[in-house]
């Protein structure tokens, strides 16, 4: 069996430097680092997880998250790029004005919508990561695979599962909370993906 198992990276600082220039990924919060650090606990202790690879987006909440499950699967992280979150902006658009364009796009126009120049469109992203989730399923055949990811990349993996293609998520979306997992399973002698289970955070009560 095949297995791919989705990890949101915890909570985390965004913010600009210095007081100064574009907001950027400041890493892991202090409550990040408690919700990571009770999801490699859980992992430890259950052993539930017995994982043959790990990969991790190269942004700083991503790799953190990852750096703090390391020691609990034993393995070390490989840090993958086209996994990183959707790059929409450049860190200069203010987020309220983000959400009004958003908001003032049709389902359709949203998928090819530029909101800065030299960025992704949401069309673009979703191909990026579907292409990289293929490249990592045909490698790891009968493995499984961690993956320390974003929410905007585990809503594409419910495309690429699923086979939705580049759809939008027109009337609902998978929720996938800080530090969750979400589970994709390909059984022996099935092209059928199952959903095992989904934003499983039952580690962070009480961290």
């Amino acid at each position: 069996m095949t297995s791919i198992v989705l990890i949101r990276h915890a909570a985390y600082n965004e913010g600009q430097v210095g007081g100064a220039g574009p907001r950027v990924d400041l890493g892991l919060s202090d409550e990040g680092k408690l919700q990571a650090q009770a999801l490699a606990d859980r992992l430890r202790l259950s052993e539930e997880i017995k994982a043959d690879a790990l990969y991790a987006s190269t942004l700083p909440r991503a790799r953190q998250t990852a750096a703090l499950l390391t020691p609990a699967l034993g393995l070390p992280a490989v840090l993958e790029g086209n996994l990183e979150e959707w790059r929409s902006g450049d860190g200069h658009m203010d987020e309220a004005d983000f959400a009004a364009t958003w908001q003032g796009l049709n389902d359709r126009d949203r998928l090819f919508h530029r909101f800065v120049e030299g960025c992704e469109t949401a069309i673009e992203f979703s191909a990026r990561v579907q292409s990289a989730l293929h490249a990592i399923v045909k490698k790891h055949v009968g493995q499984t695979v961690v993956l320390v990811v974003h929410g905007g990349v585990m809503q594409v993996a419910f495309q690429y599962f699923f086979g939705y293609g580049d759809a939008a998520f027109r009337r609902a979306y998978p929720a996938a909370d800080y530090a969750s997992i979400t589970r994709w399973n390909l059984p022996m002698n099935t092209t059928k993906w199952v959903l095992e289970s989904s934003n499983d955070t039952h580690h962070l009560k009480g961290a």
